[in-house]
Order: structure tokens, then C-alpha cells, then sequence
């Protein structure tokens, strides 16, 4: 006797494409760590882009302010634990473990590559590469899309177009943030994005591995237990 499997949290007609965007994405992390390796300047692209959110005021900076929170420790665990009690909720384990090992991976990812490139903004020692809020929300939205993927049963184009429009929104508005507040140049956003998009499919593709492993393995009856014992 076999236990039944939950439904997967990385559907299987995304798990090519996912992969291969995943792979792609750990390239351009990797390249940009290259290139600013203990730098503090801002790139070419770092400077025209921050220029234009130069002298944002209210209502926006204050916008920028909560998306910000969303990434500091008290809003990043309750976002956590509301995502993981709507994925219970929803019966989907799966989700709430891939959620919370897939968020872990990745800010755990960022913080590493933080202090391996050393890059830093306004002195101080403060590890800005690559963003850590950006890959948070990012991952966050990745999960629960890929939850959403699977309970309405997309096909590779849809569920991975719904996926990349998810984490692009969220990496999007985060990174908007972070650059308005001046907490992180665009190229390091670019690269909190591209990590949580390299990590969370690879999480999620090793929670279906384990889980599937797991529902494999025998189970026992009590009468068979008890037949055990007889012998």
C-alpha cells in the first residue's frame, strides 16, 4: 500500500521552460556579481535609472515605505504566515512547505552572494548585491503563483506566462521601492530578481522530488505489523 501523492507544486508542463529560465537567470546573477565585485559606484544604468526616481515625494515615497516594510522582518513573516495558512487552507502542503523553504533558499541565497560580491552603497559597509527584499517578494509570488498554476490546471504557456507576470510584478514594485529609498541601485534589484527566479523552481522541483519519494514508500497495516510480531 502507497500513500497518495499531493498534487505537485511545480507543474510538470513548466518544468522545462521554468528550468531553463531558472538556469538563464542564474547567469545574469552570476555575470553581475562579476562586474560589481566590490564596487560602491553606481553602473552607467544604475545612474540614469536612479535619476529618475531622484525627488520622488508624497504620496509615492510613502508608498515605497510599505512596500519596503513588506520586506523587513515583521512584514516579511506575516506575509509568510498568512500565504502558508491560506495554502493549508486550501489543502495544498506542499505549497506551504515549498513557501517556506523556497522564501529561505532564496533571501539565505541573497545574503550569501551579499557577501561574496561585497558590492556596497553609502559606505558604512552596507551589502547591497543582490537585493534581498526584491528576491523575498519576488519568491513569495512565484510560489503562490505556481499554486494558482496547478489548482486551475494551466498549460506550459499560460501557467509559465502567468508565473513570469507574477514574479515580474512583484520583483517590479519591490525594486521600485528599493531604488526610490535609495536602499539599493537597479542592477542590484535586477539581481535579487534573477536569483529568486534561478532558486524558487529549483526548490520547489526537490519539495516534489522528496514528497513524491516519500509517498512512495510502503506503509505498513496494523495487521501486517501484527503478523511481523507473530513471526
Amino acid at each position: 500500500m502507497t500513500g497518495r501523492p499531493a498534487p505537485a507544486v511545480l507543474p510538470l508542463p513548466l518544468r522545462v521552460g521554468l528550468g531553463l529560465i531558472a538556469a538563464f537567470a542564474a547567469l545574469v546573477v552570476g555575470v553581475l556579481g562579476v562586474l560589481y565585485a566590490d564596487d560602491s559606484e553606481p553602473g552607467t544604468v544604475d545612474a540614469r535609472i536612479g535619476a529618475a526616481s531622484d525627488g520622488v515625494g508624497p504620496p509615492w515615497w510613502y508608498v515605497a515605505r510599505a512596500m519596503d516594510f513588506l520586506g523587513e522582518p515583521v512584514g516579511a513573516a506575516t506575509l509568510v504566515a498568512a500565504t502558508v495558512m491560506g495554502c493549508l487552507l486550501l489543502r495544498r502542503p506542499r505549497a506551504a512547505v515549498l513557501l517556506v523553504a523556497g522564501v529561505g533558499m532564496t533571501v539565505g541565497t541573497a545574503t550569501l552572494l551579499k557577501h561574496l560580491v561585497g558590492r556596497t552603497i553609502h559606505g558604512d559597509g552596507n551589502l547591497s548585491y543582490p537585493s534581498g527584499h526584491t528576491a523575498f517578494l519576488t519568491a513569495l509570488a512565484l510560489v503562490v503563483a505556481l499554486l494558482a498554476t496547478g489548482r486551475l490546471g494551466l498549460g506550459r504557456t499560460a501557467g509559465t506566462s502567468l508565473v513570469l507576470a507574477a514574479a515580474l510584478i512583484a520583483g517590479a514594485a519591490m525594486g521600485w521601492a528599493q531604488v526610490t529609498l535609495g536602499a539599493h541601485y537597479p542592477t542590484d534589484v535586477l539581481g535579487g530578481w534573477c536569483t529568486a527566479l534561478a532558486v524558487t523552481p529549483a526548490t520547489a522541483w526537490l519539495v516534489d522530488l522528496v514528497a513524491d519519494r516519500m509517498a512512495d514508500r510502503p506503509v505498513d497495516r496494523p495487521a501486517d505489523a501484527g503478523r511481523r510480531e507473530l513471526r
